[in-house]
């Protein structure tokens, strides 16, 4: 049974990364960190909701946390997803060569190895897009954390892309590939700047 390191200590997790071990890897790196900085973007708004000055976007300001502690909660959960999505694929590996399945199950472990990341990929587009409405209507003295926030779900974003690449370069089924790959490239073309535009928002309003 994969274990589960988000309930372990901040420190139990780096040196689990820091090992040999197959898991966790960059999936689940990916995964925390999209939690880390969607929880960011979350504080923004509890700094926001209660204050006179941010009246009359409180309750989009409460919907918007409550999509946020969703989305926290979703990603972490990916970090055992995506070592469990990876440990048939790491086995599949050890299958000897000669052996007339280590193909067909080489592949299929393959595929499922890229559904995790392609899923912590998307929770953290749902991130940016709250991290931006955040940034541009929470409350201007922790508007720092929505920059933060949105630089952070980027690396989180752009990290699980390439665990979803990784993977399908290798499959033989290359329309599959290239699905995989075309899902994968929508989402950063269109959440990388995103991201880029909310952070340059940000740090030119603090200069």
């Amino acid at each position: 049974m994969v274990k589960d390191y988000t309930q372990e200590s901040c420190r139990d997790f780096i040196a689990a990364l820091v090992s040999s071990a197959p898991a966790p890897g960059g999936g689940g790196a990916a995964a925390l960190v999209g939690a880390v900085g969607t929880a960011l973007g979350n504080m923004v708004g509890a700094l926001t909701v209660g204050k006179k000055k941010y009246a009359d976007v409180e309750a989009e300001i409460f919907a918007l946390r409550a999509k946020c502690d969703a989305l926290q909660a979703a990603l972490m959960d990916q970090v055992p997803a995506d070592a469990e999505g990876f440990e048939p694929l790491a086995r599949a590996y050890g299958i000897p060569k000669d052996d007339p399945d280590r193909p067909r199950i080489l592949e299929q472990a393959t595929l499922a190895a890229c559904e995790a990341p392609m899923r912590i990929m998307a929770l953290c587009c749902e991130a940016i897009e709250a991290i931006a409405a955040f940034a541009e209507k929470g409350s201007r003295l922790a508007v720092s954390d929505a920059g933060c926030g949105a630089a952070i779900c980027k690396a989180a974003l752009l990290s699980a892309s390439l665990n979803v690449f990784i993977n399908t370069k290798p499959l033989k089924d290359r329309e599959a590939a290239v699905a995989l790959n075309d899902r994968a490239d929508a989402m950063l073309d269109k959440y990388v700047p995103m991201a880029d535009a909310v952070f340059e928002k940000v740090r030119a309003g603090l200069r």
